[in-house]
């Protein structure tokens, strides 16, 4: 089963109530579009489901992460999201006090020089590379 948790009460607001929030999430995700086609997204009591063809593993991945970090989402489903295998292994990462980008390169890969392979590899997900924030999860390539 496909299922990522997130952190419900923290995140990007794009959205007030649940009856608004399907459409909300789906035009973030699509705004980004990062390989998700016939994208449909559902939400009930804080847990996105998604649905779709991803045109790689790391699509599916970046839109889990797009729909993840919203205030109000607590967990995103992604049972129906057809996929090819993985060609890179990754690893999620959530975003602790006093991250930055460099330290989390740091620690994952022994050099805090490595930040923008974690940048690229989020750029769907991270905007800026200095506005990163507690509870935001992200993808780490091995």
């Amino acid at each position: 089963m496909g299922l990522l948790s997130f952190a419900k009460n923290i995140g990007k607001k794009i959205f007030s109530t649940e009856a608004e929030a399907s459409s909300a999430i789906k035009a973030h995700v699509e705004e980004d579009n990062p390989g998700i086609k016939n994208l449909e997204v559902t939400i009930k009591d804080g847990v996105v489901s998604l649905s779709g063809e991803a045109e790689s593993a790391e699509a599916l991945e970046k839109s889990v992460l797009l729909a993840g970090n919203i205030k109000g989402v607590g967990e995103v489903k992604f049972d129906n999201v057809a996929a090819p295998a993985p060609v890179e292994e990754v690893e999620y990462y959530e975003i602790v006090s006093g991250d930055t980008l460099s330290a989390i390169a740091k620690k994952f890969y022994g050099k805090s020089s490595e930040y923008p392979r974690i940048f690229l590899a989020n750029r769907e997900v991270i905007k800026d590379a200095d506005k990163i924030y507690v509870g935001q999860k992200i993808r780490i390539p091995k």
